[in-house]
């Protein structure tokens, strides 16, 4: 249980009592603190206050009881966690292809979020167990966690601020002559509601993206999100008729290359997932307000098809 208590500063007369909540306790969110003011969790002078829009006079003594509740109704799982970084506030991990990140139809076990509670067990009274945004199944790469309520608000703005560093790498089908920068809204593709696509309709979103290696028929290539829409790489690269290699959704039928040599072959057919990792993330600390970034090299699978790419250089 986390008890705080302030002094209503007099400039702040006549406001609501959610909105002084807001100023006075700014390390958690404003739909939390309400929750709690109609739980009982918050007094104005020892008198316990269930109405967020009540008119303070300023100089009322505040106290705000924190406490944290389950919110999370999943179950823990023994399942292998690759951690990057770990202090009392914040969590990095590298996901590996393959795992889910959030329980969902089809996938309520075995996920990420199933693994953070069985490291951590106080992570069920946090939102999706700490977890502030993701990355697709069959993407690898880092993700970040927040450990308490601060640093979930801290990182959740963080990314509705655009302040946070995300950088991918991938391998495009295609061999790009430049990089550039992709400015296409992204909504709901309209007859196939798993997929999205680039409409004028859709919610902002840019990608920009850099060359790094050509290959005879494919890019390697170094993407920073501007913003973070679901599937928001692989529609956009799908776009400009640059999909990334492997990927079932957007990348259209397989075609093997001309001039393919066997090696290369047996990579490309054995490649099944969308060639796309999650190489560099950076964030202000929710508590030092230091800026942080880790950086994560390439998966196995990735490093042998660019290997097969490099050698079957002509």
């Amino acid at each position: 249980m986390s008890k705080f208590t302030e002094t209503v500063p007099y400039e702040l007369a006549g406001m609501r009592l959610d909105q002084v909540l807001a100023e006075l306790f700014s390390d958690y969110s404003r739909s939390k603190l309400q929750t709690w003011v109609k739980a009982g969790r918050v007094e104005v002078n020892d008198v316990i206050m269930i109405s967020p829009k009540a008119k303070l006079d300023g100089g009322e003594e505040i106290t705000l009881d924190a406490e944290a509740e389950v919110v999370i109704e999943s179950t823990p799982e023994p399942i292998p966690l690759d951690i990057v970084f770990e202090d009392d506030s914040l969590l990095i991990v590298n996901k590996p292809a393959g795992l889910v990140v959030h329980p969902a139809v089809g996938n309520w076990h075995g996920t990420l979020l199933n693994a953070l509670l069985n490291h951590d067990a106080s992570l069920e009274t946090l939102p999706r167990a700490g977890i502030v945004h993701r990355i697709d199944k069959e993407t690898s790469g880092l993700l970040m966690v927040a450990k308490t309520l601060q640093a979930h608000n801290s990182l959740t703005q963080q990314l509705q601020e655009r302040d946070i560093t995300r950088e991918y790498l991938a391998v495009t089908r295609g061999r790009m002559t430049a990089g550039g920068t992709v400015d296409e809204p992204i909504g709901r593709h309209p007859t196939d509601r798993k997929r999205y696509t680039a409409r004028e309709s859709g919610k902002f979103a840019v990608t920009h993206y850099r060359v790094v290696q050509r290959f005879a028929n494919h890019t390697l290539v170094q993407l920073m999100l501007e913003t973070g829409r679901t599937h928001q790489i692989r529609v956009h690269m799908a776009h400009i008729r640059y999909p990334l290699l492997g990927d079932p959704v957007y990348g259209g039928r397989f075609q093997m290359p001309p001039n393919c040599g066997a090696d290369l072959e047996k990579e490309l057919r054995s490649f099944k997932r969308q060639a796309l990792h999650a190489a560099k993330l950076g964030l202000q600390h929710p508590v030092t307000d230091e800026y942080c970034e880790w950086e994560q090299p390439l998966p196995d699978d990735m490093v042998r098809l660019i290997k097969a790419l490099t050698e079957n250089e002509p």
